[in-house]
């Protein structure tokens, strides 16, 4: 039988930014982050390191994000909105 974590509001945004605060190369600016933070801006989050976001997602979250959605994602909000579209 498997089982399927559960995850509220604040645990995913928690993971997200547990998984994006490793990437961040500008690190001042992880004290004032919000839900409109662009990660590649705002965080100086190279396109390498983005893709290890991503995938560091699909391990946090057990799933596959495809391209698609991952082209979609520039700010934090959109991480989340993203885990909780695919979790639900």
């Amino acid at each position: 039988m498997t089982t399927v974590q559960k995850f509220d509001d604040q645990q995913i945004l928690s993971n997200v930014m547990t998984i994006i605060s490793k990437h961040a190369q500008n690190r001042s600016a992880l004290k004032n982050v919000s839900l409109e933070t662009n990660i590649l801006r705002d965080l100086q989050v190279n396109s390498a390191k983005f893709v290890d976001i991503v995938l560091d997602m699909e391990d946090a979250f057990s799933f596959q994000i495809n391209d698609d959605d991952a082209d979609k994602i520039s700010t934090v909000g959109d991480a989340v909105h993203l885990v909780k579209k695919m979790l639900h």
